[in-house]
């Protein structure tokens, strides 16, 4: 029995992750400051085990990491409004943890380390298929500092230890610790909760996962042969669309499984966030012939599967479904 760690563990997609690796027939570690809570996490499971820990801390990974197989590197201040913290924090989580992290993996007998980059790394780009091989022109700290770390990671790979990075779209849909703070997810809340959907712009290209499909994914890069991955970076992001259609799709969406909220209301107002891209994943398909399972309207109608079972209680109030909110309330340093 192959052990992961997964660093953030207990975030977002590490909610939906380790119960998933669980069920592979992993040994899973989640490695996690459970900032936003653990509850969901799968504790009774003997083969899961919880290390309440920061990546900063890098004494406590050199212990957490001994006997450990694979990596999975999902921690990080994860969101693009990250400049809204205290800069510090992020370069501090998101850039220079990172390197002593890898450094204590290798040393410790990991045999291959994921990294999940962004493709938020490519900023704006007016190039209708943006491959890997894309210049990156990041706007902010966090897709600038995703992006650093990326060649951090190849300077430590060899025939013992393997490295793969994927940068992944917009993550949608519905996970046990869920984040209210995405694209998709936004407009979705919004238009459950408000009746009402508010555009920021409208014309930026975004591409978008969904979060089982971003799941899936980890694990082919976790059992990939290492010739396939070694030192390889992967888009994965199947859909392009722009906000203003992915508002028009929740309206569609949401009016058919809450036919008594229709009509939902679009209102369209200006924004400074640029980013613009349109990824290309054709690599990750032809090299791993990895391909999605989902959509963004199925993200759509598990949220409101979600709404419906009462899952997500005072969703525009409650800090715990975003990250910058819950970071800020809790004075995280």
């Amino acid at each position: 029995m192959q052990h992961v760690l997964v660093t953030g563990g207990a975030g977002y997609i590490g909610s939906l992750l380790c119960p998933q690796l669980l069920k592979s027939g992993y040994k899973v570690t989640a490695y996690d400051t459970c900032f936003f809570g653990k509850d969901f996490l799968p504790i009774e499971n003997e083969n899961f085990s919880l290390i309440e820990g920061d990546i900063r801390d890098t004494a406590k990974l050199v212990d957490a990491f001994k006997g450990i197989d694979i990596v999975v590197n999902l921690a990080c201040i994860s969101n693009d409004a990250s400049f809204e913290l205290d800069e510090s924090l992020s370069t501090s989580i998101n850039m220079d943890a990172f390197e002593p992290m890898v450094a204590a993996a290798k040393k410790a007998g990991v045999k291959r380390f994921v990294y999940a980059s962004s493709s938020s790394v490519y900023g704006v780009s007016e190039q209708p298929n943006v491959t890997e091989e894309h210049p990156l022109l990041p706007l902010t700290l966090y897709n600038k500092y995703k992006g650093l770390c990326e060649p951090l990671l190849h300077k430590y790979t060899d025939d013992d230890f393997v490295g793969v990075i994927f940068r992944p779209a917009t993550v949608c849909g519905y996970a046990p610790r869920q984040r209210l703070d995405l694209s998709v997810n936004i407009l979705t809340n919004h238009a459950i909760t408000n009746n009402k959907i508010t555009v920021f712009g409208g014309s930026q290209m975004r591409p978008n996962l969904h979060i089982q499909d971003y799941c899936d994914a980890v694990e082919v890069f976790m059992t990939a042969p290492a010739e396939k991955v070694q030192n390889e970076v992967f888009n994965v992001g199947f859909q392009n669309m722009s906000i203003a259609d992915l508002a028009l799709l929740v309206k569609k969406v949401v009016e058919e499984e809450f036919p008594e909220k229709a009509p939902i209301k679009i209102v369209t107002t200006p924004s400074d966030d640029n980013r613009s891209y349109h990824i290309n994943s054709d690599k990750v398909t032809r090299v791993l012939d990895f391909k999605p399972r989902f959509s963004i309207e199925d993200s759509i109608r598990d949220l409101c599967g979600a709404f419906k079972e009462g899952k997500l209680p005072n969703s525009m109030a409650d800090d715990k479904y975003y990250n910058v909110r819950t970071l800020k309330a809790g004075e995280v340093t």
